[in-house]
């Protein structure tokens, strides 16, 4: 690696973020954290993402609003991007692809330096049927092997698991040499709150929810966490499942709070059928410090995904002082360590008892548990993955282009 190039005095790094009506709400802020924290150490820093155009009028990026998202993301966008490209000719800069999604964009990159940064490839496996029970469409076969295809043309690509990193070597035609691995920093400073203050913060979460789900209207005395969205591999059906086990294991368990995406109707009729109305709450669009508020007040997240690039709610729980019991595979466990507990969530009795094993550890227990979560979480600092971002930003402007 040339260490001897000064990426604050001679280079640029162009973000390549994402599109706005997609709400993929954590890539934009892995851009946005990448940008603050860039300025911060006085590098040249730019944002450039697709925006609405062709779609700019619509309501509803469904039907034909998504094809009008595709024109201004496939069309419209990469000739911006090569236009930037153009006016940067001469200089030294770096493009970086945030999410690889957005990989396509490399093949208007060929002759500058760039990287892209890959989250998961859970939906190019899909497309190439590793995952049976989530079937893709036509169309969606032919997206995914348009990002793998850019993949393929990237530069460079740091995945943030190694778990992700080991598909991308698998999946597409890359070197070892052109793949690395950077853990993602958090993206909040997520850090225990007290319990008075988390308390009172939720109190009026729970002040105006929905009057089936929270037929008190009051913040729970004492609950279980998941945080996540309605994607199948959340698994969020699977974890409800786990629950009413639990609960005929020990009527007396805490309610569970679902913090994320509204529910869909299969889930709110299996919280009626299972009678868990009352113990289940949902928390919508939580900010940060809703979050962390959640996470320093739970007894325990569960987090039974049966796939994930990363997992940020594992870290972000550890850090708040929360216990994590989470699914026993990579990344799970490289994001978890030795401090969380582990289950099949396919196994849904086994799991039940797991987590009441958990609720019933002692005092002492815990706080060993909450202590070496904490030191977990450590390892995923914001700090320490700009380093590694900076190094890579060298390098690539170090090599011939």
């Amino acid at each position: 690696m040339n260490t001897s190039i000064d990426v604050r005095r001679t280079a640029k790094i162009v973000l390549v973020g994402n599109y706005a009506p997609d709400r993929q709400e954590s890539m934009q802020r892995f851009a946005l954290v990448l940008f603050d924290q860039l300025q911060t150490r006085q590098i040249e820093v730019e944002i450039l993402r697709p925006e609405p155009f062709a779609a700019r009028n619509l309501q509803t990026h469904h039907g034909i609003g998504k094809w009008l998202s595709y024109i201004d993301k496939y069309v419209l966008f990469p000739r911006r991007l090569a236009l930037r490209v153009r006016q940067l000719a001469g200089t030294r800069f770096v493009v970086h692809i945030c999410d690889h999604s957005n990989a396509p964009y490399a093949r208007r990159l060929v002759s500058s330096p760039h990287l892209v940064t890959c989250n998961d490839l859970i939906a190019i496996r899909s497309a190439l049927g590793e995952f049976p029970k989530n079937p893709t469409r036509w169309t969606g076969k032919q997206l995914q092997k348009m990002i793998l295809a850019g993949l393929n043309n990237a530069r460079y690509v740091v995945a943030i698991s190694e778990a992700t990193r080991q598909d991308v070597l698998r999946l597409a035609q890359l070197s070892l040499s052109r793949v690395d691995m950077i853990y993602m920093g958090l993206n909040y400073p997520y850090h225990p709150m007290p319990a008075d203050e988390a308390r009172t913060s939720l109190a009026g979460l729970f002040s105006h929810r929905d009057p089936v789900l929270h037929p008190d209207g009051c913040f729970p005395p004492s609950f279980l966490l998941h945080v996540g969205g309605n994607q199948w591999y959340k698994n969020r059906l699977g974890l409800l499942r786990i629950y009413a086990a639990l609960r005929r294991i020990n009527p007396d368990c805490p309610s569970l709070v679902l913090a994320g995406a509204p529910l869909p109707l299969e889930i709110i009729r299996f919280i009626a059928d299972q009678g868990l109305n009352g113990s289940v709450r949902i928390i919508e669009a939580a900010r940060n410090e809703d979050l962390r508020a959640l996470y320093s007040a739970a007894l325990c997240v569960v987090f039974p995904s049966t796939a994930e690039g990363f997992g940020w709610p594992i870290a972000e729980a550890q850090a708040c002082g929360c216990p994590v019991i989470t699914t026993g595979r990579a990344p799970m466990t490289e994001v978890g360590g030795a401090a969380a507990s582990y289950i099949d969530p396919a196994d849904v009795e086994a799991s039940a008892v797991e987590i009441n094993r958990l609720l019933k550890e002692s005092p002492d227990e815990r706080t060993a548990r909450v202590r070496l979560g904490v030191a977990n979480a450590g390892r995923f600092s914001t700090s320490g993955m700009i380093d590694k971002y900076v190094a890579i930003y060298e390098k690539l402007i170090g090599e011939p282009l």
